[in-house]
């Protein structure tokens, strides 16, 4: 019995300490290149209603409730969605446009838990194609950063299908 509540104060001990090693901040980002023209790409994402039509999240729920606001295309633009366990609720923001290269948002996270995150979808021209990276940065709190040892996995997989989809609607 000494034996086993040993370990498990060496496991607390190893997560305490690898929670404030880890760190507070995330960032995460991916790229694809698209064989579209810069203006064709960057029209599929800078409103949220054209965001959305890639987004990979808004398939994990069938009844997902979006609702937007705000004026389409514009900082401004908004939806707010309430979903099941897998999608949670929150809103999502457009905060800055650049046109043909920029799209700044902000995300508020409601559930499963209160969190918030930015986002940017960078543009640029490659040749005749364009290069889209999407990245995202937050701040984690104690011990919620101990996640962070798991989430670049899922970020490359919802990212990568993402993208993926982006460029599919893009290069019709």
């Amino acid at each position: 019995m000494k034996t086993f509540f040993k370990i498990v104060l060496a496991v607390l001990a190893i997560l305490l300490i690898a929670m404030f090693v880890i760190g507070k901040p995330y960032h995460y980002e991916k790229s694809i290149v698209i064989n579209a023209p810069l203006e064709k790409v960057y029209a599929q994402a800078s409103s949220m209603k054209a965001f959305n039509q890639w987004n990979p999240w808004m398939n994990l729920d069938p009844n997902l409730k979006v609702t937007y606001t705000g004026n389409s295309g514009q900082a401004g633009d908004r939806y707010c969605w309430v979903g099941n366990d897998e999608v949670g609720e929150g809103c999502h923001e457009i905060t800055a446009l650049v046109p043909n290269q920029k799209v700044a948002t902000k995300m508020l996270f409601k559930k499963p838990f209160e969190s918030d995150a930015t986002s940017d979808l960078l543009f640029s021209t490659e040749g005749n194609a364009t290069k889209v990276t999407w990245n995202m940065d937050c701040e984690l709190d104690y011990p919620m950063n101990l996640m962070k040892l798991f989430m670049d996995g899922q970020m490359d997989k919802s990212y990568g299908d993402g993208l993926q989809k982006l460029k599919e609607i893009s290069e019709k």
